[in-house]
């Protein structure tokens, strides 16, 4: 039986159909001063706390004290594995669960818009916003260049012998 070359579909692409159509989502780390410096791709269907256990893994935390992430990263095994590490989880507690917020530092959770900044400056990149690449390898790539971008752009901005 013959096929067209492009009949053969690829896998694992990190893209799902969602009401808006098909995306995929960023997950991403992004240091003190909301730099980016690790992420990765996954797909809409799958929950956030599976995927940051793989993000965990790429971290190192070793000189990291505290680590802050919203609700949706709400899960034990996911505070035991950043505990290990001897950094403390920032994560608040689900409306639904059973246990009070009495562990959460709320001061450095309001710096949280770090992150949410970080995210908005990769939707300037209308690439990124809109995903137009099939591969994910493409589509990490442009994520990666934007993220060096930003270091770039911060460095230039910080140096106070530039005129």
């Amino acid at each position: 039986m013959r096929a067209h070359q492009h009949a053969a579909g690829i896998k694992d692409q990190s893209i799902t159909k969602s009401i808006g159509g098909n995306s995929s989502k960023i997950h991403l780390a992004v240091d003190a001063n909301g730099n980016p410096f690790e992420f990765t791709i996954g797909d809409v269907t799958t929950h956030d706390v599976k995927v940051a256990s793989d993000l965990i893994d790429y971290l190192s935390l070793e000189e990291t004290e505290m680590l802050c992430a919203d609700k949706g990263y709400d899960s034990e095994l996911l505070r035991e594995k950043i505990e290990k590490t001897q950094t403390k989880a920032n994560i608040p507690k689900k409306c639904n669960s059973k246990s009070s917020n009495k562990h959460m530092d709320w001061y450095l959770y309001k710096i949280r818009d770090l992150i949410e900044n970080a995210f908005a400056r990769l939707k300037h990149f209308r690439g990124i916003a809109t995903r137009y690449d099939k591969l994910k390898q493409n589509y990490a790539n442009s994520v990666a260049l934007a993220c060096i971008l930003f270091g770039y752009h911060y460095e230039m901005s910080t140096d106070p012998n530039q005129e």
